[in-house]
């Protein structure tokens, strides 16, 4: 088992909203003990962005100093669906999707959490839920009103808005809050729209005479397009999975308003470098565009070493600066006459056919020099044409007898 050495939590202040309580993680961390740390996901879908990162470099700051993160896979929790932010209930998914999603979120926490057994511990409340009876749940709900529940800003929304509200969507809140209960964690970190839940993880720690758990909410920050937080449906995200030239050309097409909040937020630039930058550019002495380079410098290296950085920033500058086209594009196979949508799913699998339309629509797609504008339309190209997708994206096109597979796509 690792030592457990001293945390500085001041460094944490970067990326945290609220703390309940700051008083309690200072007298849990004095106990000189490896704390629980819950990290709960329902596996509805294995897509993680940066804007879930913020939560996992904090859990990775904790594991460097000797303490565990628990995570939670929220089997029995997905069937129900948490209502957090849904308008309407979520569709219910098969028992062999929750095992696939399961495999790939481990996959992809394992890009920044330490997967070592001593500072890494992977439950499913299936455990517990799968074996409750019904007497042992109702002792359960009969500690919570339905007044208390029902104050959720989400279900006044649906009220509101005359959307029905599910028993099991009610009850939620209770069960991701008895997860605290049972993996006896000592904090969670969580985005703001979580707070609720994990208060209830308090409250039933403390009916049940538990030390309860430290709840840390994080700062949520706009997605790439400065608007709505980032989402695989809007196309507004940069993926932890993406490539490092994918991450470096989504930082260089945010708006400049984004700068300084990405600097503090997704990268670990110390905080007097960062407001230099801020004070540069209000003074006309660093540019909107070099400082995004810089920031998708710090951002590649934070997840894929230095010299990945490195190497993309230098192929941006040689593509862009120089008005050059990459000689180094993926090749994509597909069907010829195939609609650009389905060209499109080729080349952008991880994208939803929503994020891709409006890459369409706002003329983000060029064949060769072409602007290419139906979605809909069959394309007719030539061995090697290029499919520029947005301003960092090409691919290399080539024909084949069935649509939909891909080679070589790293870049």
């Amino acid at each position: 088992m690792r030592k457990v050495r001293p945390v500085d939590i001041s460094g944490l202040a970067r990326t945290t909203d609220e703390i309940f309580s700051l008083e309690e993680l200072r007298s849990k961390l004095s106990e000189n003990r490896p704390l629980r740390i819950k990290y709960g996901v329902d596996v509805t879908a294995p897509f993680l962005h940066i804007g879930h990162a913020v939560n996992l470099w904090m859990m990775r700051h904790f594991q460097d100093h000797g303490h565990k993160v628990v995570f939670l896979l929220g089997d029995f929790t997905t069937r129900i669906g948490d209502p957090t932010g849904k308008g309407q209930t979520r569709k219910a998914i098969s028992p062999d999707e929750i095992e696939q999603n399961a495999d790939q979120f481990l996959a992809q926490v394992g890009h920044i959490l330490d997967t070592d057994p001593d500072v890494f511990e992977v439950r499913r409340n299936s455990e517990w839920f799968g074996a409750m009876d019904l007497g042992r749940f109702l002792s359960l709900a009969s500690l919570v009103t339905h007044s208390h529940l029902i104050k959720r800003d989400m279900f006044q929304v649906r009220i509101e808005n005359q959307h029905e509200i599910h028993v099991h969507e009610l009850l939620y809140p209770l069960l991701q809050g008895y997860d605290s209960f049972m993996l006896e964690a000592d904090l969670t970190i969580v985005g703001t729209d979580q707070l609720f839940n994990e208060l209830m993880g308090r409250f039933y720690q403390e009916r049940f005479k538990q030390a309860a758990q430290v709840v840390l909410t994080t700062r949520i920050t706009p997605g790439t397009d400065g608007r709505e937080k980032q989402s695989k449906s809007l196309g507004n995200y940069i993926a932890i999975a993406d490539t490092p030239r994918d991450k470096f050309g989504k930082i260089m097409s945010i708006p400049d308003t984004l700068i300084v909040p990405y600097f503090q937020v997704y990268t670990d630039v110390p905080l007097a470098e960062v407001d230099g930058f801020r004070r540069e550019i209000e003074r006309g002495q660093l540019h909107p565009m070099e400082a995004k380079k810089k920031l998708a410098r710090a951002l590649v290296a934070r997840y894929h070493g230095p010299e990945a950085a490195d190497l993309e920033a230098a192929w941006f500058t040689r593509t862009f600066s120089e008005r050059g086209t990459p000689d180094d594009n993926p090749v994509v196979r597909v069907e010829r006459g195939a609609r650009l949508m389905d060209i499109l799913c080729a080349c952008l699998p991880d994208q939803s056919k929503a994020s891709l339309r409006r890459l369409v629509d706002q003329g983000g797609i060029r064949l060769n020099q072409q602007k290419l504008q139906s979605i809909l339309d069959p394309v007719r190209f030539e061995e090697g044409d290029t499919l520029r997708v947005g301003k960092t994206r090409w691919f290399k096109l080539t024909a084949r007898c069935c649509a939909g597979q891909q080679e070589g796509l790293q870049g």
